[in-house]
């Protein structure tokens, strides 16, 4: 590795010209791009890098403290009241012939004050993406989201979630890709190759928000014969058609979802990751005031075959009591027809919630929901809100509890001591 990157600053001496700070972040890239496409893909992508180099891009980002406290005792001895971290992702983009090519950049890092696994780093982006009018190529580590509904993203599968941060799986690890997208009238046409697969990441033993027993992610157990290393496929299709916005999608490979089994003495729970097929339909659509949203799968895989769904919609209300500020009214069903035997809480509920925005100028933003389980009565609350303190501070602030999980097979079980607040305040430049 070493003389592969003496070899290219040989060839390319503008590199010696730069910043330190620059070279220190092309070197890094370099290196990441070695281990992660193998060497002879690095060697064709740093083909690039004479054109970076002389590319004035900007630099930008944040960092975050962030404390969570817990309302209730801890459910294990192992575990504490309160939690510390710190995280920073600054993000670094550029662009080049014209706008046609771009690079972006995106580092992520925590350091919690107690659970270990929480304490992680990642690559969140690491791409090039060439565009023209009719087409588009991007390829390196990236974030794909896809999906419309307010509970859930069932269609969302390209990218592994990182559960660490947070159970609400909107927070995704990054996803090594090439991705052509072909832009037409009839709509547009994604192609995706995923070599490379992310495990899930989990609480440790100090975490809270954790499994009973933990999960042992040394002893993953995968479908496919060469593990973590298998390629994946996926296709989509996206198109507005009258007011209806439409995406079809399917997915070959390696599940991001982990079925779960408890090892021989039972003192660890073992992912297990199937190879899937999975079908995918999002919907969704203005009609006046109202926003109405579909998201559905059909998912072959381990023997086995299920489909699920989350449709609703959300109603707004513009102007409220005669000011700037807009109520939506949210309200949504949750399906899976694995009943009892599906992996997700969320098999037969219903959530109800409401955003409220301010629209001022320091964009405040609140969101609250309400999962109510139909067949075991949980409650599962949420409340999200978000103010700017200033031209460079963000305060986010969170709240969740969790009300009559009683049932052992409940998913949330293990979590049900585990109310908190969580504040963030966070620093933009």
């Amino acid at each position: 590795m070493l003389n592969f990157f003496a070899l290219w600053t040989s060839h390319n001496p503008q590199y010696c010209g730069l910043d330190t700070m620059k070279r220190r972040g092309i070197k890094w890239a370099l290196t990441k791009l070695i281990m992660t496409f193998s060497t002879s893909t690095a060697v064709a992508t740093t083909a690039l890098l004479p054109t970076i180099c002389n590319a004035s891009g900007e630099w930008s980002g944040n960092v975050a403290v962030e404390v969570r406290s817990f309302a209730h005792t801890p459910s294990f001895s192992d575990q504490h009241d309160d939690y510390l971290s710190i995280s920073a992702q600054p993000e670094y983009f550029f662009e080049w012939d014209n706008g046609k090519q771009s690079f972006l950049f995106i580092p992520f890092v925590r350091i919690d004050q107690h659970d270990k696994e929480r304490t992680h780093a990642d690559i969140r982006e690491l791409a090039w993406i060439k565009a023209s009018d009719v087409w588009e190529l991007r390829a390196g580590i990236r974030k794909v989201f896809w999906g419309v509904t307010e509970s859930q993203h069932l269609v969302d599968i390209i990218n592994q979630t990182d559960a660490i941060e947070n159970i609400d799986r909107e927070n995704k690890l990054g996803q090594t890709m090439i991705n052509l997208a072909l832009i037409q009238d009839w709509g547009t046409l994604d192609f995706f190759v995923l070599p490379g697969f992310r495990e899930r990441t989990f609480a440790g033993r100090e975490g809270r928000l954790r499994t009973q027993p933990p999960v042992d992610t040394d002893n993953t157990v995968y479908e496919a014969s060469n593990k973590n290393k298998h390629t994946d496929l996926a296709i989509r299709w996206s198109h507005f058609i009258g007011d209806w916005d439409v995406g079809i999608s399917h997915f070959y490979g390696t599940s991001r979802d982990p079925r779960f089994t408890i090892n021989t003495d039972r003192s660890a729970i073992i992912p297990n990751y199937d190879i899937i097929n999975q079908t995918g339909l999002s919907l969704q659509t203005v009609v006046n005031d109202w926003l109405w949203k579909l998201e559905m799968i059909s998912r072959n895989g381990h023997e086995n075959h299920y489909t699920a769904l989350t449709g609703g919609f959300e109603y707004t209300l513009v102007g409220i009591i005669n000011t700037q500020a807009d109520l939506g009214i949210i309200s949504e069903y949750l399906y899976d027809n694995r009943d009892e035997a599906a992996t997700t809480p969320f098999q037969n509920d219903i959530m109800l919630g409401a955003r409220f925005t301010l629209n001022d100028v320091q964009s405040t933003e609140i969101l609250a929901g309400l999962i109510f389980d139909i067949d075991n009565n949980g409650h599962l609350f949420n409340l999200e809100a978000s103010r700017r303190l200033g031209d460079a501070w963000k305060l986010n602030l969170e709240i969740r509890t969790f009300s009559n999980i009683n049932s052992l097979n409940d998913p949330l079980y293990s979590s049900r001591n585990d109310d908190h607040l969580q504040i963030e305040l966070a620093w933009y430049f």
